[in-house]
């Protein structure tokens, strides 16, 4: 698909119409992805997540960017792998794309970025986070201008490489 982009970066520095933050299900900021887009979109980001009572894991909510140069910011929250109480992880996380691209659609939301959901602390291995990431965005491809797949480490944007590759040839 000519308007995906396998890309190695800062999600915060995406000038789309929205950016993915891979949230916590409090949606208060924290570490990796969700602490760099609070920190970079300002205190009315933290406000505005508050009054939205939470995320719940595959859900996906919305709001406005503030000081990041993406008009929105979609959260979701992928599953924790290490959650053994979880026997459906792999839907969860397929179900925190679709719920975030379906957001997207439903505000005219025509470019967006996403970072590799859940394959930080929530541990969701390389091969299952990049091809159910890849494979969801080549389903929403024909609806949306842009897709950015942003990869934060070298590692990650290795594994997406690889599979996108793959993909195409299908």
């Amino acid at each position: 698909m000519d308007n995906i982009y396998i890309v190695k970066g800062d999600i915060v520095d995406f000038d789309t119409d929205a950016i993915v933050n891979a949230a916590n299900p409090f949606l208060m900021g924290g570490g990796g992805v969700d602490g760099r887009i609070h920190k970079a979109a300002g205190k009315m980001l933290l406000e505005e997540c508050a009054k939205l009572n939470g995320c719940k894991t595959g859900e996906a909510k919305i709001t406005k960017g503030y000081n990041l140069k993406a008009k929105y910011v979609i959260h979701t929250v992928a599953p924790r792998w290490y959650d053994n109480s979880l026997k459906n992880k792999e839907e969860l996380l397929k179900d925190a794309y679709v719920n975030s691209y379906e957001v997207a659609l439903k505000n005219g939301i025509k470019t967006i970025a996403f970072p590799c959901l859940g394959m930080g602390v929530y541990k969701v291995p390389k091969e299952i986070g990049s091809k159910i990431s890849i494979d969801t965005a080549f389903n929403y491809s024909e609806k949306m201008d842009k897709i950015y797949l942003v990869c934060y480490s070298d590692e990650d944007y290795e594994e997406y490489l690889n599979y996108f590759e793959k993909r195409k040839e299908l």
